[in-house]
């Protein structure tokens, strides 16, 4: 009998995922725990391997399409043998059960409406996506053709109906569901107003053609995250010059030491234990809003925004960072950036951040204004280290002209939770435990 290839739950937290690639064609073999095809759940990519050997008879899902855990997404089994037509996955299910609910199954479909397909074909797999839309419109499945593989309705079939609806001409009632209109009431006479010209926006078309990227998994969800970020909360930004003088010479002496215990040492393991020590200080930077009053997170989990290249960045997560010592920090950074790069990371490691650290120095930034991580309070930018020209204040000589390797570092925060003077104090904090390594 073939066997089911359903979307697995990774994580208690992750309950939908989008297939961004399949592995294998219909019809080629498949052994058992080869990768099959490949996921991704909140950025992160991950292989899903086979559930057993045999030839891949169908692919139900196409890929960019998001399902939710435990959707059927293919079937393996023998060369040529019948796939049970009887056996649906849970996103086909969607629909009748708010039929079940008491949710009309159809719109009322308007004169010179397209001609149904009717009844007698089969719908085959509805992504819950399709399904959302029948049920937030009212509308008839079997009303729709689909465009996609075997027929299936995919998300712009839907569009698609629905506009050929809108632009359809709207019965008119006769008989006696037609009622007079009422007379129209005389309104008062509006007050004379002024209106200054506004330019319309410009659009797409109103700029030379050109080529359209077609937008990956992960740069959509990092506009939609950026966009609502920045509409959620209210953004400002401060900025310190810190002298890392220190923390260079300790990591000159420590590379070696540090190297023999299987650690990279990183200057963004100094840059966590820094800010470790500034949310240990300062509680309120390690919050959250919510409309019930500020909600103060017991764990220091740090995010550190790790570049993918043009594929985009992601933000795996230091759990429990307050209680690791500068080697474990540097083990646990390490570790989550070769992950991150070699698409190796679990869904649960990028999520539970509470506050974040992006070191947009490594490309030669000197300082940015970072967008917030929510919902996070705050976010941390690392500038360029260069060597400047400064000048130093010693009791015994005095001020003098030194050269130093130096940096600029932003906190961007919410300023619904910190005023400026407790953030200039945090990032003080952050700058002292930088001069005392």
């Amino acid at each position: 009998m073939p066997l089911q290839v359903l979307m697995p739950q990774l994580g208690e937290s992750v309950v939908e995922g989008t297939i961004t690639k399949w592995l294998k064609a219909v019809g080629e073999q498949v052994e058992e725990y080869e990768p099959l095809l490949e996921i991704n759940t909140d950025k992160v990519d991950s292989e899903i391997p086979s559930p057993g050997t045999g030839v891949l008879l169908d692919i139900l899902v196409p890929e960019g399409t998001t399902v939710q855990a435990g959707s059927l997404l293919a079937w393996i089994g023998e060369p040529g043998e019948k796939i049970p037509s009887v056996m649906t996955s849970p996103a086909v299910e969607a629909v009748p059960q708010a039929e079940a609910a008491g949710m009309p199954a159809a719109a009322n479909i308007p004169a010179g409406a397209p001609p149904a397909p009717g009844r007698d074909r089969e719908l085959g797999f509805i992504s819950p996506v399709v399904a959302r839309m029948a049920s937030e419109h009212n509308l008839d499945l079997y009303q729709i053709p689909g465009s996609g593989q075997n027929g299936r309705i995919t998300k712009k079939d839907v569009l698609n109906y629905l506009e050929r609806i809108q632009k359809a001409p709207q019965p008119v009632a006769v008989g006696a569901a037609a009622q007079p209109a009422p007379p129209p009431t005389r309104a008062p006479a509006p007050a004379p107003v002024t209106l200054t010209p506004v330019a319309p926006a410009p659009t797409v078309a109103d700029f030379a053609p050109g080529e359209v990227l077609p937008m990956t998994v992960v740069r959509r969800a990092i506009a939609e995250h950026m966009v609502t970020s920045k509409r959620t909360s209210p953004h400002v930004t401060t900025v310190m010059e810190v002298d890392l003088s220190r923390v260079v010479a300790h990591r000159q002496a420590n590379k070696a030491i540090f190297a023999r215990d299987g650690a990279n040492l990183t200057f963004t393991a100094y840059f966590v234990s820094a800010a470790v020590a500034a949310l240990k200080a300062y509680p309120v930077a390690n919050s959250s809003w919510s409309e019930q009053g500020i909600v103060l997170h017991r764990q220091i989990n740090i995010g550190m925004a790790t570049s993918l290249g043009e594929e985009g960045l992601i933000v795996p997560v230091v759990k429990n960072a307050d209680g690791l010592s500068l080697l474990g920090i540097a083990r646990a950074v390490n570790d989550l950036a070769n992950r991150a790069r070699a698409k190796k990371l679990q869904p649960e490691e990028v999520k539970g951040g509470t506050f974040t650290i992006t070191n947009h120095g490594v490309s030669g930034s000197l300082f940015a204004t970072p967008i917030i991580n929510q919902p996070q309070c705050a976010i941390l930018g690392v500038g360029a280290i260069q060597k400047r020209v400064v000048v130093v204040s010693n009791d015994d000589l005095g001020d003098t002209i030194a050269i130093r390797p130096m940096a600029y570092l932003s906190l961007t925060f919410d300023h619904r939770i910190l005023d400026g003077a407790i953030a200039d104090t945090f990032l003080g904090k952050v700058v002292e435990s930088l001069l005392n390594f």
